[in-house]
């Protein structure tokens, strides 16, 4: 990661699962600094006696307030933004507060960044932004639109935005595994809402090895997505009762607020157009303006011909599979052995 020789670097939402996990590789590199900006002083303070860096810099602030983070990224190269809103039902009950946060407050990251000349942005968005169904998916959704417009518009070239799409990613906070774990250790039957429904599997090295991709080849308003297997939740269900030697029945309670039965990484509107890298996608900003009589129709792909890239036309994961994945998970070893 030469890269980042010297730099400044900040991470919104510095103290949540991804940025817990990005800090332990951050902390290996030859940054010159780290900052970690988020709302939580305890946190934070479990952080700083957590790493004991001298590269390590804490800024409470709160991305809805767009004086916080413009006094936060003076003098910063580069911004990972994980500051968000996630759980599905909340969002669902306060629609608002995910305005304020994933996409106001992203704005304000955005304008910040430009304002300071940051080299480049990195947003993390989220699979429940394609179709989006609910609160949570609808307002990340406008942070990706958000981002990609003002990667067109802005004259201000030096600050280059994109984004990152993840699927299910798996011991992050208010995941499914390490809730079927907690109800497995206490011997309580683990509640599913529909048997069949699939979830792209993504583990949170995999998630940062995302972030490192993009932030290295990223060119203005691209949009970056990790292939992924998928697994149904009763399989996943299953696999955490035998691992953890749960002898309950599994129970089926019905779909909850804003949740799909499957999830999507690339719509089939952006199939087209994507690139395929190997272990990634790559979809490049439709830099078209309004004026669509330039553009030549002849040629182009049409999207009758493509297809979504889904949680349930991904490769789906056979249960012994799926069962060593789940245990090769580092939090999940640790919760077997205590």
């Amino acid at each position: 990661m030469k890269f980042l020789n010297n730099k400044t670097l900040m991470v919104t939402g510095g103290t949540g699962s991804f940025g817990s996990t990005i800090i332990k590789t951050l902390l290996k590199s030859k940054l010159k600094e780290i900052r970690i900006f988020s709302r939580d002083e305890k946190k934070q303070e479990d952080m700083r006696l957590l790493h004991k860096s001298s590269k390590l810099k804490f800024y409470i602030g709160d991305v809805r307030t767009l004086e916080s983070i413009r006094e936060a990224t003076k003098d910063v190269d580069y911004i990972f933004h994980a500051a968000a809103l996630k759980q599905v039902p909340s969002c669902e009950f306060y629609p608002m507060e995910a305005v304020r946060t994933n996409i106001l407050g992203t704005e304000n990251v955005i304008n910040a960044a430009i304002e300071n000349q940051v080299k480049k942005v990195v947003i993390l968005s989220t699979d429940k932004a394609v179709y989006p169904i609910n609160a949570m998916g609808i307002s990340k959704a406008m942070m990706e639109k958000l981002m990609i417009a003002k990667a067109n518009f802005s004259t201000n070239n030096k600050t280059i935005l994109c984004a990152t799409r993840y699927g299910n990613v798996m011991g992050s906070r208010g995941s499914v595994i390490p809730l079927f774990i907690n109800l497995a250790k206490k011997r309580k039957p683990l509640t599913i809402t529909d048997p069949n429904m699939t979830r792209f599997m993504m583990s949170l090295r995999e998630s940062v090895e995302l972030v490192l991709f993009a932030f290295e080849r990223a060119k203005q308003g691209d949009v970056f997505v990790q292939k992924a297997p998928a697994a149904t939740i009763q399989d996943i269900a299953r696999a955490i009762n035998e691992i953890f030697h749960n002898k309950r029945e599994i129970q089926i309670i019905g779909t909850r607020h804003g949740e799909k039965l499957f999830e999507s990484l690339l719509s089939r509107e952006e199939m087209i157009r994507a690139k395929d890298m190997g272990r990634f996608f790559c979809v490049p900003a439709d830099n078209r303006d309004l004026n669509y009589a330039k553009y030549f129709i002849k040629g182009q792909k049409l999207i009758s011909k493509s297809k979504d890239y889904t949680s349930h036309n991904t490769y789906q994961l056979k249960y012994k599979e799926l069962k060593k994945l789940i245990m090769s998970l580092e939090f999940v070893r640790n919760e077997i052995d205590a």
